[in-house]
């Protein structure tokens, strides 16, 4: 039997949804309806590592992407990177497509599209207006601080891979952009 040659990364809740800020996962264990269009089309797959449960760990407290635009926050995303461009490289050397990545609008370090947004710090107890600063959050339309290192680091390694996501909140919102990279390893990249 003749290999497929297709390759997609993936962020890492995509395969293990108990890596996510606890009670913030849409589904239960892996994105079924996304892993089986990839399985589907026999696509390997590689599974991005989760900067935040690596840095944090299980017991953490949802964050904001101001929270992790910082020095050390990117440098230990790039670090965590540079195996998964190992890779890539070795693959592309050897015939195999990479069709693109796949992340999680709305997280501040795997969102694509847009990342959460807010001006959030300080000591939790004692703070009167903790609540007024929760409730500030919002969205903008730019990527998470872990893409945006993987987008550097494909830059400078001279790979033209496309970006998408899942809108985790309404999933058929953006599956058709999903599934024709699937088919065709090209989407609309003008966004990312």
């Amino acid at each position: 039997m003749e290999r497929n040659k297709k390759i997609i990364l993936v962020s890492h809740c995509i395969l293990n949804s108990n890596s996510k800020v606890e009670g913030l996962s849409q589904y239960s264990g892996i994105l079924y309806e996304l892993v089986n269009l990839i399985a589907q089309k026999g696509i390997g797959i590689i599974q991005l590592p989760c900067p935040e449960l690596i840095m944090y760990g299980i017991k953490r407290w949802g964050h904001v992407k101001e929270q992790f635009d910082t020095p050390y926050f990117r440098e230990k995303s790039r670090e965590l990177l540079k195996p998964i461009i190992s890779q890539v490289i070795d693959y592309q050397e050897n015939g195999y497509s990479i069709l693109g990545v796949i992340g999680i609008d709305g997280s501040p370090s795997c969102g694509v599209n847009k990342t959460c947004s807010a001006n959030w710090g300080g000591e939790l107890s004692g703070d009167d207006k903790i609540i007024s600063k929760i409730n500030n959050i919002k969205s903008l339309e730019e990527p998470g601080i872990f893409m945006e290192e993987l987008k550097k680091q494909f830059e400078e390694n001279k790979l033209d891979i496309p970006f998408t996501a899942i809108d985790e909140i309404n999933i058929n919102s953006n599956i058709n952009e999903v599934k024709k990279l699937l088919n065709e390893g090209e989407i609309d990249n003008e966004k990312n």
